[in-house]
């Protein structure tokens, strides 16, 4: 099951699988009988968002859970593991779905939705984005489910580890090379851009330009977990 294709991927939580079984319930369930008709006997792929999927088969559909038995099990690596993408809250909610969504695709798996001096709108919850990422998981076929923290950007910068920052002034532009033992924390910066004392917080060393023009936040995510060797 290394190239996967062509199958519907299916996700239940590591404590509804053992060595045997796997139970899928709620809307993975309704979704698995009700939408798609899978009947006993017939094949399953599961993943449990922690690196694994399952080739299985139905034995017993009940009224709001199936069970089904595990026939193999391939375990996959995280290699973005220690990279966490810091996406700024932005006005248009739509937008940083878009970018959740094609970061996931890309193989990004880690997520702090943050606010600083310039942000535009600092009331959005992480949890409205989980949806967006599990079923982005599902469709490019990826087995780790993402997890997404929200922190301003001072707590972001006190935490240990590498922190990039993305400006457009900077004439160093970024290549996608990291080194992938350490935390790292790319900043991508707000619609009303990073604050001076924000840009002055990070080495310049670590500062990087993303394109010869200016790019919207939500497409400067894409691009660089696009550059990303991942």
């Amino acid at each position: 099951m290394e190239h996967l294709s062509n199958i519907e991927l299916y996700f239940t939580p590591h404590s509804l699988v053992n060595e045997k079984q796997i139970i899928i319930k709620d809307e993975e369930y309704h979704h698995c009988i009700n939408v798609m008709r899978n009947l006993v006997s017939d094949t399953l792929f599961v993943t449990d968002g922690e690196g694994k999927i399952y080739e299985s088969e139905i034995y017993k559909i009940a009224e709001n859970k199936l069970i089904a038995k595990i026939r193999k099990k391939s375990e996959f690596e995280n290699k973005s593991n220690n990279i966490w993408f810091c996406i700024p809250v932005l006005k248009n909610p739509d937008r940083l779905k878009f970018a959740f969504e094609k970061c996931v695709e890309l193989g990004i798996t880690n997520f702090i939705l943050f606010s600083s001096k310039n942000t535009i709108s600092k009331n959005l919850k992480p949890q409205k984005f989980q949806k967006i990422t599990l079923a982005a998981m599902k469709q490019s076929l990826r087995s780790f489910l993402p997890k997404i923290n929200s922190a301003t950007f001072n707590e972001i910068i006190k935490l240990p580890g590498t922190k990039i920052l993305f400006d457009q002034n900077v004439k160093k532009y970024f290549d996608g090379k990291l080194n992938f033992v350490e935390p790292i924390y790319l900043l991508f910066g707000p619609e009303g851009g990073f604050d001076e004392d924000e840009i002055e917080s990070v080495e310049l060393s670590t500062r990087f330009n993303l394109a010869f023009n200016r790019l919207r936040s939500e497409t400067a995510i894409i691009k660089c977990a696009s550059l990303l060797k991942l």
